[in-house]
């Protein structure tokens, strides 16, 4: 094997603008790299970066806290420790460590003796990037993860079950389910919504481009309910839907928890808002309508809670009715580490999972209806969203 020229083959595609390639080539090399990173890494190399990760998570949030990033990145001008210290009015020798494990983890390059120049990617922390967002969203995340060990011994290892006594509860000692938690911190319910947002926005196909629009879901009236967005956040599901189809005739309604609908702002004329508990029996006036849609909702709750909201819902549908759901399906076998990793995420915040796609059809079930189809957007990565069209059992 002749490692001189396969190093030069690995420099050489490391050169190649991440712009010249497209998604699924993109994905496809990465895995390759992960594939070469884990025949080439001894085990305790393995096992040093599976336990320091943790740490590379806690630079990040000191990054931002500490403003190193605003101070460095937005001009990518060279610093030394010393003047950095000073301009953040922060301890000299902890501001040399903490740049030491960015740079680490290649967010700055090392041009001498504590003197740094920040790469392109510290950039993506700076302000209210979504990169800095999504650090600052996960931050209090961290500690739940970290317990994780200690609160499945003493469960008795057994799969947390209820969204209201699960990880979060035992780290925090609190009685508050994630978001009741999140609402009395206003700061963290807005990066929280911003960062959701941002998820919304993403370059992921809309399941409107793959899904038979004017087929299934034309209303006969202006004045009939056609789409509504149960638990739609600040609306950018339903906006983007409203930009693709302009003229679309019936009703769009927003359904989320009362305070959220009132902080949202601008939305376009067409779009109805409705504060509501999904959890308590749905308002008649949204009865009948031609979809109910659930976009990343019922990943938020174990199966118990997630059959009552769903069947809340199916008692306002009628047999021209169809359930959307857009999720993420956990792979069978073979899950992407971006897959494993959410699906921890989902259990440390809510006492949850990302569910198969027989464990949705095990769920629509119990909650009493019928999967119709499974759709998908075409050329999509494994763990893109597809969407689930249900309706409710005879």
């Amino acid at each position: 094997m002749d490692i001189p020229e396969i190093t030069k083959i690995i420099d050489a595609a490391a050169g190649i603008p991440k712009t010249q390639l497209g998604e699924k080539d993109r994905l496809d090399c990465l895995a390759a790299c992960h594939r070469l990173q884990g025949a080439l890494e001894t085990p305790l190399e393995a096992c040093q970066r599976f336990l320091f990760g943790l740490l590379e998570g806690t630079g990040l949030r000191l990054g931002i806290q500490m403003k190193i990033f605003e101070e460095t990145a937005s001009s990518r001008d060279p610093f030394t420790v010393d003047e950095l210290a000073v301009s953040i009015s922060a301890d000299r020798q902890l501001v040399g460590r903490i740049v030491r494990l960015l740079a680490a983890m290649k967010l700055y390059d090392v041009l001498g003796h504590d003197r740094y120049v920040a790469t392109p990617l510290a950039a993506g922390f700076v302000g209210s990037s979504p990169m800095s967002l999504m650090v600052q969203q996960v931050g209090p995340a961290m500690p739940v993860v970290a317990w994780l060990p200690e609160y499945f011994e003493e469960k008795g290892y057994a799969d947390p079950s209820d969204g209201f006594k699960g990880p979060w509860q035992y780290t925090y000692q609190t009685p508050d389910h994630y978001f009741e938690w999140l609402a009395k911190r206003p700061e963290l319910q807005r990066v929280f919504s911003a960062v959701m947002g941002h998820g919304r926005m993403s370059r992921d196909t809309k399941w409107f481009e793959f899904y038979p629009v004017e087929e299934k879901l034309r209303a006969q009236s202006p004045f009939d309910t056609a789409l509504v967005d149960v638990g739609g956040g600040l609306g950018h599901e339903l906006i983007s839907f409203r930009n693709r189809f302009p003229d679309f005739e019936g009703r769009l309604v927003l359904e989320d928890q009362a305070h959220v609908v009132a902080s949202i702002r601008d939305l376009p004329p067409g779009i109805q808002t409705i504060g509501h508990n999904f959890f308590e029996p749905q308002p008649s006036s949204l009865r009948g309508a031609k979809a109910y849609y659930l976009r990343t909702v019922l990943h938020d709750w174990p199966d118990s809670q997630a059959t009552t909201i769903l069947k809340n819902i199916r008692e306002l549908m009628t047999k021209d009715s169809v359930l959307l759901i857009h999720e993420s399906a956990m792979p069978v076998e073979n899950a992407s580490p971006k897959s494993a990793f959410y699906d921890f995420m989902m259990m440390a915040y809510f006492s949850a999972l990302d569910r198969t796609e027989q464990q949705f059809t095990e769920l629509l079930s119990g909650a009493g209806f019928s999967l119709v189809q499974v759709w998908r957007p075409k050329d999509a990565a494994p763990d893109s969203p597809i969407l689930f069209e249900a309706v409710v059992k005879n």
